[in-house]
Order: structure tokens, then C-alpha cells, then sequence
């Protein structure tokens, strides 16, 4: 079963939230400004986990990534990481972003977000222990640690019952079930796209707990399609020293390659 590269994106829109985090956004005139950790501790910093299983592709540039962003103040000058910023993650190293000013798309008075992200291999946390995510920012002037419950976890949407995923009959409900079973993210979205479809349809899906139930409505198509499950929840911070406060939220979505049978 193959579908093309060119097809459209099915990422669940509440995904663009997260993109916030690199977003370009107005401040004044343009202007870029080193700063220290110790500067920056009037903002927040917002967090992102993107764990998104994609079966076009899988590999994408970003895919499986922490970011923690700082905010761009709207009345100050755009921040910059200093040269001896450092960041990790659970005693990791992160890639920092040292932000600033940008012109990008014609904007003279943009700022890029100062933050730092870590990519982390899906198939290594699957196999490990549900921990929390430590993140710790330090240079000469302060020290900023970010402490996310129980984050550091690979989401997964399990099939449930008789039969499998890779084949769903019309007019059928299906129960999936979100891993760690503890969280209950949500709402949960379904999207279906056909091979060679240009749009997703969006299915209906009724939630209980961690458990959505997906129904495949009568007038589907018979043919190949992708199933896209995906929901977010928000982050709980257990410690944030060194930054004014912290908050973010924690996105999962998954591929099912499938038939769609009478």
C-alpha cells in the first residue's frame, strides 16, 4: 500500500499550537540584545513534547522533539543566548536556538524565539521507564531547571478487541487506547485520508477515559487509506526555578495504514 509523498499533512490542528514555540513574533524595531539567563528570568518558558508517528514519513525533522522556547517580550528588544548558555536534558546535551531579530518573510521587526530542543529516539523510550523530564539551563549568571511529570514517556494509541488496524469495515466502531495509561489526553481526533485523497475527513469519536472510540461511517470509501489518531495534554510542572513560569503541553498522533472493507 503506497501513498504518495506529496499528499497532504494529516497532523491534528491542535499541533499548531506547538509550533507557536519557533514562531516569528513582532517586537520592537527589531532590535537584538544578548542576554544572560539571569536577564531573561522575567519571562516564561514554554514547553513542547512532539511525539508524532508518521507512516509517510517517519524520520521527519522534528518529529520526536522536547522544545522549551522563552517567550519574546512584546516591548523589548529580541534576546539572544550568550556564548556560554548551556542546556540538558535528564544530563543530556540540547540543542540551543540562540534566537534574535530575523527578517524572514519580510518581517524587519520579527524576533526568533530563544530555546532549546532535544530529539529523542521513540523506539529507546518505548523501551524505558516512564520518567520525569529535567531540563536545565545554566551560564556565569543563573541557573533555570524545568522539572515535567512523568513526561519522558513514548505515547502510543493500541488497538483494541477482535480484528486488526490494518483493516476496518464500514459502518464499524473501533476502541483505541492511549498509553501511559494514566494520562487522559483529549479530546481525542480522527482523520481519514484515502490514497490519492487531496483532504482528510474527520470521524467521529466518543471518549471514555483513556479509551476513543473511532466509527468508520457507512459512506466510506472501500479503498487504502491512512487513519490518523491524535491529542495533546497539558504538561504538569513539578519544579520551575529561574524564569518566571513555566507551562506547555505534551502532543501524540499516529498512522495506521489500512483497508477500509464492506
Amino acid at each position: 500500500m503506497t501513498f504518495p509523498a506529496s499528499s497532504p499533512r494529516r497532523t491534528v490542528s491542535r499541533f499548531t499550537v506547538l509550533g507557536a514555540l519557533v514562531a516569528l513574533t513582532g517586537c520592537s524595531g527589531g532590535e537584538t540584545k544578548v542576554m544572560t539567563l539571569a536577564e531573561l528570568s522575567d519571562r516564561s518558558l514554554v514547553f513542547a513534547l512532539a511525539d508524532v508517528d508518521d507512516a509517510e514519513t517517519p524520520d521527519a525533522q522534528g518529529a520526536h522533539r522536547f522544545t522549551a522556547s522563552y517567550t519574546v517580550s512584546p516591548d523589548g528588544p529580541c534576546s539572544r543566548f550568550a556564548d556560554d548558555v548551556t542546556a540538558t536534558f535528564n544530563g543530556q546535551p540540547m540543542t540551543l536556538v540562540p534566537g534574535g531579530a530575523s527578517d524572514v518573510g519580510g518581517r524587519s521587526e520579527a524576533c526568533e524565539n530563544s530555546r532549546v530542543y532535544f530529539n529523542f529516539d521513540p523506539a529507546a523510550w518505548g523501551r524505558e521507564p516512564v520518567e520525569d523530564i529535567v531540563v536545565q539551563l545554566q551560564d556565569a549568571s543563573s541557573t533555570v531547571r524545568l522539572v515535567v511529570k512523568n513526561a519522558k514517556a513514548k505515547r502510543k494509541f493500541t488497538f483494541q478487541g477482535e480484528g486488526t488496524p490494518d483493516k476496518l469495515r464500514v459502518g464499524q466502531s473501533y476502541d483505541f487506547l492511549w498509553e501511559p495509561s494514566t494520562e487522559v489526553p483529549g479530546p481525542v481526533e480522527a482523520l481519514l485520508l484515502r490514497e490519492g485523497g487531496r483532504a482528510p475527513g474527520v470521524l467521529s469519536v466518543t471518549q471514555n477515559g483513556n479509551t476513543s472510540t473511532v466509527a468508520i461511517a457507512a459512506g466510506t470509501p472501500q479503498a487504502n487509506h491512512i487513519l490518523t489518531l491524535g491529542a495533546d495534554l497539558e504538561g504538569v510542572v513539578g519544579e520551575c526555578t529561574g524564569v518566571a513560569s513555566c507551562s506547555g503541553a505534551i502532543y501524540h498522533s499516529q498512522d495506521y495504514v489500512l483497508s477500509v472493507v464492506p
